[in-house]
């Protein structure tokens, strides 16, 4: 349910601000401040702290989990109105620690809420299958695998799983008040470059760690260790004796991109990665 007070983000004089940002996930446990935990979430409220000198609350568009990288994460903050984006934006740059990057700052609508206000979601999973891969200029931001793989196969995973489908076998723990159903808009697997394939895919909500699970079952398909035959299965009854691949590790993961409604997170008065 979405909520109907938003912490930080109702002061009638603050100014609301979206940001569009970066991160290199492998030295955080994930975005959601956890206590005596380095996370993305915390390091952007100590940051506001430092500028405002008051604690800020920054609210994300999801909660990537230990590892996980974004390329297109998207938050809000509510800052006094002496703060306009592109202050914040430079300021931040000069505070913020190198594993974070702040890609853009603009105004946000009243009501805009970065998670519940999504439409659609963007990851990228990025599969090393080169000697170069294994680099350690590539190796933390991809699953390095020392096997060949069938492409066609990977690729007919993929196509598998569009449409809407119950992933509830996809997922480490579901979220029962809604449900375990996903659309998926878009799944297809596509160059990295010289160094492997990357999985594109897009849908209205994902479960925890579904992407993940997908990845490690296409794998093992691609593989040669189950068949093509055992993902429809899994979707179809997720409740089955059939069990999904281990998931995938968190290094080749990204949010690459948000989508939301048109103008919906932008004010009106003023004039996302993917």
């Amino acid at each position: 349910m979405r909520p109907t007070y938003l912490p930080g983000v109702n002061a009638v004089k603050d100014n609301r601000l979206k940001l569009i940002l970066q991160y290199d996930g492998s030295a955080f446990h994930g975005w959601q401040i956890q206590p005596e935990e380095r996370t993305v979430q915390g390091e952007l409220e100590a940051a506001l702290e430092q500028l405002t000198s008051t604690h800020r609350p920054v609210i994300g568009s999801g909660r990537t989990d230990r590892g996980v990288h974004a390329t297109g994460q998207v938050a809000v903050a509510s800052l006094p109105d002496t703060w306009q984006p592109e202050k914040l934006e430079k300021a931040l740059s000069a505070v913020l620690p190198n594993d974070i990057w702040i890609k853009s700052v603009e105004p946000a609508s009243p009501g805009f809420h970065p998670r519940y206000d999504a439409v659609k979601r963007t990851y990228l999973y990025q599969l090393g299958l080169s000697s170069e891969a294994r680099s350690p200029f590539h190796r933390h931001w991809c699953w390095s695998l020392a096997k060949p793989l069938e492409k066609e196969l990977l690729q007919s995973a993929a196509g598998t799983i569009l449409g809407e489908h119950s992933f509830k076998a996809f997922a480490k723990s579901g979220q029962p008040e809604r449900g375990d159903g996903c659309t998926v808009h878009e799944s297809s697997w596509e160059p990295w470059e010289d160094l492997g394939l990357t999985l594109r895919v897009t849908a209205d909500r994902f479960l925890h760690h579904m992407v993940r699970y997908l990845v490690g079952t296409m794998v093992d398909i691609a593989g040669g260790k189950r068949p093509l035959e055992d993902l429809p299965r899994l979707l179809q009854e997720p409740d089955g004796k059939l069990r999904t691949s281990p998931p995938a590790p968190p290094t080749g993961l990204f949010l690459h991109h948000v989508t939301y409604p048109a103008r919906s997170s932008v004010r009106s008065s003023s004039s996302t990665n993917k």
